[in-house]
């Protein structure tokens, strides 16, 4: 059975019917190339919108921990059908079997966190100058949510937004990208589950539109949504962004990544080698955590190379299905031809292809992760490219290697191989890792839901998931209330009519 015909079958068992099909987005899987047909692209996203807008005026009215309820039953509905979802994943996305149930857990584990948020929507209480006054600060729902989703994690950040955004009173829109759009039929097919559980949801409280680029654009410019939430490529947040800002919308962006490793010469280099290896190519090199620069002491750094290049020549590329492969697929064949392009552009300014860099003979887009050892950060290394090239850099001094780290657009994950207290209290200080996300001997990929997602510069600022992120999906409200007979004004200001 091809990998599409498989996807097409786990899709009927997860509740997606005929209907979806007989459109004209086609729906590949990376895994063989295999195709499963075409899906029905939506044709008013107006209407979409416009039940959006219908479902907050009920949906804020309940109360929040009766919004968590819903987010409770998704979670129950996600653990059912935690196999065929992650299945599906591996299908659509090319992840490792592995990789494919970690996003779903992911899932489950934020509809956790967003239960017991529903909660503790927590506001404050402050001190008012004038007498007889209280004051306090409140969260209120926000409004329709627009999530647009890329193809690297086609569940997880739809979950990472749409959990958060339904606690705190928000209907949710679902973009996602067109190169994963079963996926996103097979979510939202499990969560109408949980809301016939539910029971008194109203309609329209969670939709998703299948399309294009045009779709998400249309959406980001529609003024009844008061928040977008994008993830993908740095270009794509630039449009996004001023898009929504034209409107005074709000927009939070989650882009590209660039992300270091320090490898000092204190550091444990078996655990530096194990996390390198996960962190550069887990999902083929296609998250934004990704490690995609490796800045070693030049003391250590042949030692360091002549270890990763004999992982990388055992690492087992193939279907994602088979038991030990680590290496999938990239998505497509555009991502094949950018990954051979930065390798030709790499040795063009001064590198050397170390280990790997070939195309894998089989159906799909398979490569085989590369280590290349560059003379300076030049303008490739610079710019992020979705796929398992590693670059090798040396340094000799500690704030050189902090400086290197820094010294890229992109702002999301970085981290530092050492035992020395000094130099990872110096990387977590305000001088050091200007990123969003800065780990001490733990790689740049794979971070927990309890914490806020996102970083910095190009990255687009953005958080999301754990923390205090749920404040993106309200508005503030700042409320007085004079419990006295006389009318004071603040400051002093007297106006006696």
């Amino acid at each position: 059975m091809t990998a599409a015909n498989e996807a097409k079958t786990i899709l009927e068992r997860l509740g997606v019917g005929e209907a979806a099909w007989g459109g004209t987005l086609p729906a590949r899987s990376p895994v063989d190339g295999s195709s499963a047909g075409a899906v029905v692209e939506t044709a008013d996203s107006d209407a979409v919108v416009a039940r959006s807008v219908a479902a907050f005026q009920q949906w804020k009215r309940i109360p929040a921990p009766r919004r968590g309820e819903l987010v409770r039953l998704l979670g129950e509905e996600l653990r059912a059908s935690k196999d065929d979802l992650a299945r599906l994943v591996t299908l659509e996305a090319g992840k490792i079997v592995s990789e494919g149930l970690g996003e779903v857990q992911e899932m489950i584990d934020i509809c956790d966190f967003a239960v017991g948020l529903s909660r503790q929507l927590y506001g404050l209480t402050l001190a008012s100058e004038r007498p007889g006054h209280h004051m306090r600060e409140t969260w209120q729902p926000l409004g329709p949510v627009l999530v647009i989703s890329a193809f690297n994690f086609p569940v997880a950040v739809w979950a990472w937004n749409a959990c958060l955004a339904l606690v705190c009173g928000d209907p949710v829109i679902w973009k996602p990208s067109e190169k994963t759009p079963l996926t996103a039929l097979a979510t939202q097919a499990i969560l109408d589950r949980a809301l016939a559980r539910f029971g008194d949801a109203p309609e329209g409280l969670s939709q998703v539109v299948i399309g294009g680029r045009e779709a998400g654009e249309r959406l980001a410019a529609d003024p009844r949504i008061p928040m977008v939430s994008a993830t993908g490529s740095t270009r794509m947040g630039r449009a996004v962004a001023q898009t929504v800002a034209a409107r005074l919308g709000r927009s939070l962006l989650e882009l590209g990544g660039n992300n270091a490793m320090i490898v000092t010469p204190s550091a444990d280099l078996d655990m530096a080698v194990r996390a390198i290896a996960f962190s550069a190519v887990g999902t083929c090199g296609q998250r934004c955590t990704s490690l995609r620069r490796l800045l070693v002491h030049e003391s250590i750094a042949d030692a360091l190379i002549a270890r990763l290049s004999k992982a990388y020549e055992t690492l087992p590329v193939g279907d994602p299905r088979d038991d030990g492969v680590l290496v999938g697929p990239l998505i497509d064949g555009d991502a094949a031809r950018a990954f051979d392009a930065a390798l030709e552009q790499a040795v063009a300014q001064g590198g050397e292809i170390v280990v790997g860099g070939a195309r894998v003979e089989r159906d799909g887009d398979y490569v085989r992760p590369a280590i290349v050892r560059m003379p300076a950060q030049t303008a490739v290394v610079e710019h992020e490219t979705f796929a398992p090239i590693l670059y090798v850099l040396t340094w000799s001094g500690f704030d050189e290697a902090v400086a290197m780290q820094n010294a890229v657009p992109q702002g999301l994950s970085s981290c530092v191989f050492t035992d020395s207290v000094r130099e990872a209290e110096q990387f977590l200080s305000a001088w050091g890792s200007d990123c969003g996300i800065a780990n001490v001997n733990i790689g740049p990929s794979g971070a927990e839901i309890g914490g806020a997602f996102g970083g910095e510069k190009d990255t687009g600022g953005g958080r999301e998931s754990g923390s205090d992120a749920w404040k993106a999906y309200m508005r503030r409200q700042t409320q007085a209330v004079n419990f006295s007979r006389e009318l004071p004004l603040a400051q002093g200001v007297r106006f006696d009519v």
